[in-house]
């Protein structure tokens, strides 16, 4: 053979190597994507692996007396790892039968038998993740523990945990636009948006198997790295004052068929906000936390702004309380346009202080216009010496600026001193509103509302909030004075005279604005409100309600909004400042000689109960278990009963205030509709009734 040959054949003799080869390797990666494929892929799921994050426990959120408003729920994932190389065959065949049993009368979902077959066809599959239960509760997790199978762990018994957590606001509606949510996709809202980073806390890291082509099963029992839970947060929200302040609205915004409102409660001395609540409408008769208009909406305020003008007057030394005021028949025109009082019936000259008493537009207006109107920039210095033009700073998110206008703006016109003077053509919001009122309860010194006292850890304060003042006097104490006396007359003498107190004085002054639309202008849809203090001699809170678009009935503040913070006042002055031993809420006995006062309490909250009876040193029986109690009268004491209450049933409300029986029948998830005022005579549906999802009850009250 010559070497040309050879050097033929060799390259034959490749070239053949090379196409076998190539054959092996198409017919061997055929044989894998075919008949081998599910064991490779396999192969390929055990071998890969990954870190997920675990999350922190979020940390809860308390109210100032220690209730929890906002906590974190854990719930369990139950699956079961029926491919466990640990698992025996001789141990599964000898408990799937009591396991199966176990499993049907706990879950109640499935007979034994589908349970059995269920698991030995997983079995038979190979399954390392079959689903046995979502959703299982922390007590119920320790007793599936002890199932038969189960309790021989992870790896012999194939119990897999998976942990996640709910995050639920005990108490429902109170306050819950105000904590508000954390939700995927949605802007944060509340404290819980505004305090994410404290409560979230810092995740954790487990290291996961993947064994399907979606599913991972943990390798080890302990997370790689521990998560740490979140710190709690503690406001100055004041649940029995919250409580007061949600249901009093609730009641006004049924009454008068009103689209939305809200109330705030300011402590005096320091701005803390103790209570918070804003309700719009969801449906005929329905409200919910819907937004927070009390501190997002910014509206026109109407005749609340007028204390803001009577202090600019009496700061730049214009006007006194005894000044006399024309306005003549209630009507003045400005320009083109005509300013005209609500109330008709007063007429000719008049003080300062009685015009102010009487809400009168045209007397406030024309002190105003007559002393700015050639220099319109100090009326406006004056506001702003009072911070209308600034946020209050109130540490959630979602406060708008102040919007009040400028002499050299473009939209400035004749009549916008006169117009301002009196609320309109500015906004302003209720809690910025509320700022100005709790200034002059506080003597003039303007503090800035906050919602949280500190963060802790384990109980322990890791930040402490103080409180803060915006403006250290929005006027001489001489001014401040002054206004205070037309505030205390406006309760007295004036337009809100029908919530005079006899226990305690009241300061305050309404408002009755007209909606103002972009396409129709003003409408005769209305804006009621009121602004106060108490008790004014001594002021401790200060409060705001505000009802949007009340429908049936009266739409002036004196009529829909200042009855609100009569109910709320009361209430808060009985428990939280002092009794007057003269209350109507105590009546004389007509059934003894010896004239036996005992009160003539509802049905209603064991503490609120006892608190009266305690500090009247009244005889009752003592029921320190019970929360919810209704009372009886014997001859010796008052009876104190417990009243039961089971979840997911109808309570029994009758007997109970409006607030206490509202109050139980929300939390049961029932939507309640209102007949009538005074106490629970009827409930439509009898208690010990099972409550489903939507039922709704009439209560009817007497």
């Amino acid at each position: 053979m010559s070497i040309k040959q050879d050097i033929l054949w060799r390259i034959l003799i490749a070239f053949t190597l090379v196409c076998l080869m190539a054959v092996a390797i198409v017919v061997q990666t055929i044989r894998i994507q075919t008949l081998q494929k599910d064991y490779w892929f396999n192969l390929a799921d055990s071998l890969t692996t990954k870190y997920k994050t675990i999350e922190a426990e979020r940390g809860n959120i308390y109210s100032e007396d220690g209730s929890l408003l906002a906590t974190s729920i854990p719930f369990y994932e139950i699956r079961m790892d029926l491919n466990s190389t640990a698992m025996e065959e001789e141990v599964f065949n000898k408990n799937v039968d009591s396991l199966a049993i176990y499993l049907s009368e706990f879950f109640k979902d499935k007979t034994a038998r589908e349970y059995r077959n269920k698991l030995i066809s997983a079995r038979r599959n190979g399954s390392r993740y079959l689903l046995i239960s979502r959703k299982v509760t922390f007590p119920d997790l320790q007793k599936i523990k002890k199932f038969p199978l189960f309790r021989l762990g992870k790896y012999k018994g194939g119990f897999i945990t998976i942990q996640k957590s709910k995050r639920i606001t005990p108490f429902k509606l109170l306050a819950h636009r105000s904590i508000g949510y954390i939700r995927e996709g949605i802007m944060p809202i509340g404290l819980e948006g505004t305090y994410d980073l404290d409560l979230s806390g810092v995740e954790g890291k487990q290291l996961m198997q993947r064994i399907a082509s979606n599913l991972w099963i943990p390798i080890n029992d302990t997370y790689e790295i521990e998560p740490e839970n979140g710190k709690d947060v503690v406001t100055t929200l004041d649940t029995y004052i919250q409580d007061v302040t949600e249901s009093a609205l609730l009641k006004a915004l049924v009454l008068h068929d009103a689209d939305h409102g809200c109330a705030i409660v300011m402590e005096v001395s320091t701005g803390k906000i103790k209570a918070i609540a804003n309700l719009g409408r969801t449906a005929p008769g329905q409200y919910w936390e819907i937004y927070n208009y009390a501190i997002g909406e910014s509206t026109e305020p109407g005749s609340t702004f007028k204390l803001a003008s009577i202090i600019a007057a009496l700061e730049d030394n214009f006007v006194t309380l005894e000044d006399s005021v024309y306005i003549k028949n209630g009507s003045k025109q400005y320009y083109d346009e005509w300013m005209k009082d609500s109330n008709l019936g007063f007429t000719g000259w008049m003080s300062v202080k009685q015009a102010f008493e009487i809400s009168s537009n045209v007397g406030i207006s024309q002190i105003i216009y007559d002393h700015y109107k050639d220099d319109p920039n100090r009326f406006i210095r004056r506001l702003e010496q009072m911070n209308l033009r600034e946020r209050t700073g109130i540490d959630i998110a979602g406060e708008p600026d102040p919007f009040i206008k400028q002499p050299n703006s473009h939209d400035w016109s004749g009549t916008t001193l006169p117009w301002m003077s009196v609320g309109y053509e500015l906004t302003i919001t209720p809690l910025q509103m509320l700022s100005l009122y709790n200034a002059v309860a506080n003597d003039g010194e303007m503090m800035a509302p906050y919602l949280v006292n500190e963060i802790q850890e384990f109980g322990k304060p890791l930040q402490v909030f103080q409180p803060r003042t915006l403006v250290k006097k929005i006027c001489s104490k001489k001014t401040i004075q002054q206004v205070q006396i037309l505030l205390e007359g406006v309760v007295e003498n004036g337009t809100a005279s029908a919530i005079k107190s006899q226990q305690y004085k009241i300061a305050g002054k309404t408002g009755t604005a007209k909606i103002v639309e972009k396409k129709q202008g003003y409408t005769k849809i209305y804006q009621a409100s009121f602004a106060g203090y108490f008790p004014a001699d001594d002021p401790k809170y200060s409060c705001i309600v505000v009802v949007n678009s009340p429908s049936a009935g009266s739409y002036y503040g004196s009529k829909v909004a200042a009855p609100v913070f009569k109910e709320i006042a009361d209430k808060i002055y009985a428990r939280k400042i002092g009794f007057d031993e003269n209350s109507p809420m105590f009546t004389e006995s007509p059934d003894y000689e010896n004239h036996i006062f005992l009160p003539n309490m509802k049905s209603g909250h064991g503490d609120d109960i006892n608190i009266v009876y305690e500090y009247f040193d009244i005889p009752y029986s003592e029921n320190e278990e019970a929360v919810w109690v209704s009372t009886s009268v014997n001859q010796e004491k008052v009876i104190l009963k417990t009243i039961e209450l089971a979840e997911g049933y109808v309570p029994d409300v009758v007997g109970m205030g409006l607030q206490d029986g509202l109050y139980l029948l929300e939390n049961s998830g029932l939507k309640v509709n209102i007949k009538g005022k005074g106490k629970i005579q009827r409930q439509s549906i009898a208690s010990g009734t099972l409550v489903y999802p939507g039922t709704q009850i009439t209560i009817e009250l007497i």
